[in-house]
């Protein structure tokens, strides 16, 4: 990787950037949001090598000299991530970042520090933190990335640039797995669709048996009209069966319940979509479009936005721990009932 150039998308953060670098003094915090998987960190390594490149070109890293090929490596001192560890960043992670400030970098002009996941700091840490944001030494540039600006104190928003990323286009994911790493195009494809603009969750779809495990969650919800309430709970469960609570819509690395969701309420949306009588290309389930018309003239459009809430609910208390079993049960006959013009008892 050779900085800003080799970036998927996102060229006006690249370009703000760029700009940033082109004056006399570099601002001490930036704040990166946007979803997971879209280049944040990625970018935050761009800057790392603009900033100590020996040899830079247009305000970007050469890629050759050694700090460009050390950060790309992961190998510069003066480039950290910082992680939660467990589900939060914790004050002793921040206690051991503040005192490491106190040097200067060991062999940079800059050091970069990145805040992976920053909306997890604990109360404490985000308020010892704090108190290193305002007045940093200098030589050192700290990146928070988070998914939303509402997750972090506004004391600490205020004082970062902001930097918002959006969503991969289907195009750009496709090309880029079928260019820079062979995959299928119709493969490929159907990873653009189905990844929400995540680069990353694409690959890691890529990477296992997500897609398996997809046609087999879609499968099973298109058989809900057909099915009585105890072989709709059964069905639902037996999908979920194994699965662990999170998975990659909740920042893992394997599918999970909230990906069923998910890929369900990817189906109501394309549904509500073929109802509608809307272009076909913004489709989710591009793959299943004969199936979704075949089934089309079974809804109403109230019940397919009433379907799509009920996901939405389930989302939300699988994701505050709620019983999984009893989540995806009801959440089956609630979509059960919405089938037709009317609820069915």
């Amino acid at each position: 990787m050779a900085g800003f150039s080799h970036i998927l998308g996102q060229e006006k953060p690249k370009q703000f950037l760029k700009k940033v670098l082109a004056g006399k003094k570099i601002p001490h915090a930036y704040l990166f949001t946007g979803m997971p998987g879209v280049g944040k960190t990625t970018m935050a390594m761009a800057m790392a090598m603009a900033l100590n490149c020996g040899e830079p070109r247009d305000h970007e890293g050469c890629g050759q000299c050694p700090a460009c090929r050390q950060i790309a490596g992961g190998r510069f001192p003066d480039f950290l991530v910082i992680e939660p560890e467990g589900k939060n960043i914790k004050i002793d992670q921040v206690r051991e970042f503040n005192r490491m400030l106190g040097f200067a970098p060991a062999v940079g002009k800059y050091r970069v520090c990145v805040f992976r996941q920053a909306e997890t700091m604990t109360g404490e840490a985000a308020n010892s933190f704090l108190k290193t944001l305002e007045e940093p030494p200098p030589a050192n540039v700290i990146i928070l990335n988070a998914t939303e600006p509402l997750d972090l104190l506004p004391t600490t928003v205020s004082r970062c640039q902001r930097v918002s990323f959006q969503p991969l286009s289907t195009g750009d994911i496709a090309h880029w797995l079928t260019g820079e790493k062979g995959e299928d195009p119709e493969k490929a494809e159907v990873l653009g669709r189905i990844s929400g603009g995540s680069l990353g969750r694409a690959l890691l779809m890529q990477g296992g048996d997500f897609l398996e495990k997809r046609e087999k969650w879609l499968l099973g919800v298109t058989k809900l009209p057909a099915l009585s309430n105890i072989e709709a709970v059964d069905m639902a469960l037996g999908l979920a069966a194994g699965e662990k609570t999170g998975g990659f819509s909740a920042g893992g690395t394997e599918p999970g319940i909230l990906d069923l969701v998910s890929t369900w309420r990817s189906w109501y949306r394309d549904l509500m979509l073929c109802k509608a009588e809307g272009p076909e290309n913004l489709l989710i389930n591009m793959d299943f479009s004969r199936r979704l018309k075949s089934v089309v003239e079974t809804y109403i459009i109230k019940n397919l936005v009433e379907s799509v809430d009920a996901l939405d609910r389930a989302d939300r208390d699988l994701r505050i721990l709620r019983n999984p079993k009893l989540v995806m049960a009801d959440t089956a006959l609630r979509l059960r009932r919405l089938v037709g013009t009317e609820e069915r008892p």
